[in-house]
């Protein structure tokens, strides 16, 4: 995909998931792609921060065989280097990782990068920058960022007028509290613990894309 597929992709996507060895295991990450990618799920990361490069570059290579055939993105978290040499659709750091514009000089500018937000500051701050989307978050306290204080959904409506790059809400997001984000303007979102220990992955994802979709019962 050239970096505008991608780009549009992430404007129409709403649902963002992240395979992360905190919930599951890489051997079953295959399956989980597919399942996701079945309901509904228009961006995929793979996150594992502590990975040697050589186990996280071989886990993206087997992902994009499901991920690329599907025309899903396929972005890599904090290794850039990585990104690159497995031909990923993009990377993502965090406030306390490499600048974008760092980033930029390892993936070149076909590669999209998106960037962790904690504020509204950040969130503008972010755009400024110039990554291609960002997360705003935590929503709700998540025992995947404990150490985070959440943001709660105050700064949600301000945030979306500000921010014209694609922006997915994060942070103890569940298909139950879906409905309530929408009501205050929520089209997209990233979920990781709700999806990965869901019995129907699947069935899950379709039900939150249909809900952001503000689609009727």
């Amino acid at each position: 995909m050239t970096k505008d597929e991608i780009i549009r992709k992430l404007h129409e996507a709403k649902l963002y998931a992240i395979l992360d060895t905190g919930y599951s295991k890489p051997e079953d990450w295959p399956r989980l792609a597919l399942e996701f990618i079945t309901g509904g799920v228009g961006v995929l990361q793979i996150r594992a921060k502590h990975a040697a490069d050589d186990d996280l570059l071989a886990w993206t290579r087997e992902i994009l065989t499901v991920s690329a055939p599907a025309g899903v993105p396929l972005i890599i978290n904090d290794h850039p280097a990585v990104a690159v040499s497995a031909n990923a659709d993009g990377c993502h750091v965090g406030q306390d990782d490499m600048p974008v514009a760092e980033v930029r000089k390892i993936t070149g500018n076909e590669m999209i990068v998106g960037k962790s937000t904690h504020s509204l500051v950040q969130a503008i701050a972010a755009q400024k920058e110039g990554a291609d989307y960002i997360g705003f978050g935590p929503i709700f306290a998540t025992p995947t960022k404990p150490d985070y204080q959440p943001v709660g959904t105050a700064d949600i409506q301000q945030m979306t007028r500000q921010v014209h790059i694609p922006h997915f809400c994060i942070g103890g997001v569940k298909l139950e509290n879906c409905a309530a984000l929408h009501s205050q303007g929520v089209r997209r979102v990233v979920i990781v613990s709700g999806l990965l220990q869901s019995r129907a992955p699947s069935a899950y994802a379709q039900e939150v894309c249909r809900i952001l979709a503000g689609s009727p019962r």
